[in-house]
């Protein structure tokens, strides 16, 4: 029974909130981030969300969120306050523009998932493989 334990694998906290933070943080910026940075003048009139200002206002929040707080994620700089920040937009885009869905055509499922691994990291903090430990 002992193979089943799994117990011969090497615990790490530190390594698991480095390979958490680099794989929401890297996703984030790849997939979504990026996109929304590459495509802001062809996105910003339909683009909506909660802040007074149009589309414009709510995708440059969204391009800082998406880019720069996923970056310093990654590198854990400024960790907790990158992730609260990142935990705000998730919630806000679940809110907004998915309606609380977590399935259908207007699916929030992955800003879902998303926020849940934000929270963990605001919680937990970057550990100690990080610029700036905490």
């Amino acid at each position: 029974m002992k193979p089943l334990s799994l117990s011969f694998l090497p615990r790490s906290t530190d390594c698991g909130l480095l390979f958490l933070r680099l794989w929401l943080g890297i996703s984030m910026v790849v997939d979504h981030g990026w996109d929304k940075l590459a495509h802001f003048s062809n996105m910003q009139a339909q683009f909506g969300g909660p802040l007074p200002g149009g589309g414009t206002v709510n995708l440059a929040v969204a391009v800082i969120c998406e880019v720069l707080c996923a970056a310093l994620l990654c590198v854990g700089f400024l960790t907790r306050l990158a992730a609260l920040i990142l935990v705000l937009e998730m919630a806000s885009a679940f809110y907004y523009v998915h309606h609380f869905a977590l399935h259908g055509p207007m699916s929030g499922e992955p800003a879902f998932l998303y926020l849940g691994g934000f929270v963990m990291i605001f919680l937990a903090g970057s550990g100690k493989f990080a610029l700036s430990p905490d």
